[in-house]
């Protein structure tokens, strides 16, 4: 009993409202406008809390009303600039993978990982990319992506252990990885080899290939992936020349970061 009540006290205490808030901030965010009705309805809510929220959001200028309808504001440009900007390495990441682009004409991206999710922040496109969902500061699974694999296969076997207890396995098409032996099989083999492939383990008919972006034996920044069609992503392009390109560009990353 004595070690059930020392859990429970250790957990951290969270505070409704704010999570209500920020319930509201994501499905605005998700919808782009919403009216106060259609918002309470879809998060099970009253209309007079749903109001109350907005009100405050309104008056701190982090939405803006239009007529009825609510959307988020600039607010949100501000911060994500100064997040980038934390970062360290958003402008050598940007200018290499505009060179990465041009160099293999297909989509190339940069993800971190942040709360055991992938968080793409950046892509651009050669003259044949692909367009994909993937969009900058949208979230991913990590095991499903050769950009999350990449980072995975560098993290202590507990943290993964955690990352897989708090978001599982979900399958995505018959080649997702969806087992625990498996993933750590695949990671070992990444560690080794230096590269992570998705081979249509997230979308039928993509594949993409990542190198990761360290900073020091233990410490990992990020990934950079390319990412084509399957037909064009075959035989010596897709299993030596593309890594030999991400891990070209993962590394002039790492030394420029060093400087920068």
């Amino acid at each position: 009993m004595l070690i059930s009540l020392m859990a429970e006290t250790t957990k951290p205490r969270t505070i409704q409202a704010v999570g209500i808030t920020l319930e509201i901030i994501d499905y605005l965010h998700e919808h782009e406008r919403a009216r106060v009705t259609e918002i309470a309805n879809e998060l099970g809510r009253s209309k007079g809390t749903v109001h109350c929220h907005l009100a405050t959001l309104l008056e701190d200028e982090h939405v803006i009303k239009d007529d009825e309808e609510y959307r988020l504001g600039l607010r949100y440009l501000e911060l994500g600039e100064r997040v980038k900007d934390r970062l360290g390495i958003y402008d050598v990441v940007t200018d290499e993978l505009d060179d990465l682009a041009a160099t293999c004409d297909e989509l190339v991206q940069f993800a971190t990982e942040e709360h055991g999710r992938a968080v793409y922040l950046y892509k651009q496109g050669g003259d044949r990319a692909v367009q994909t969902a993937s969009t900058v500061g949208k979230r991913e699974y990590l095991h499903c992506i050769s950009l999350g694999k990449a980072i995975l296969a560098h993290y202590p076997r507990d943290r993964i252990e955690e990352i897989v207890d708090r978001h599982g396995l979900p399958a995505y098409t018959a080649q997702t990885i969806t087992t625990r032996d498996d993933l750590f099989d695949d990671l070992e083999t990444i560690r080794e080899r230096g590269y992570a492939f998705d081979d249509e383990e997230k979308i039928e008919g993509l594949r993409c290939v990542a190198a990761p972006v360290m900073a020091g034996e233990d410490e990992v920044l990020g990934a950079v992936s390319i990412s084509g069609p399957s037909r064009r992503m075959t035989g010596d392009r897709y299993r030596e020349e593309l890594p030999d390109m991400v891990t070209r560009s993962a590394n002039v990353i790492e030394i420029n970061a060093k400087f920068s």
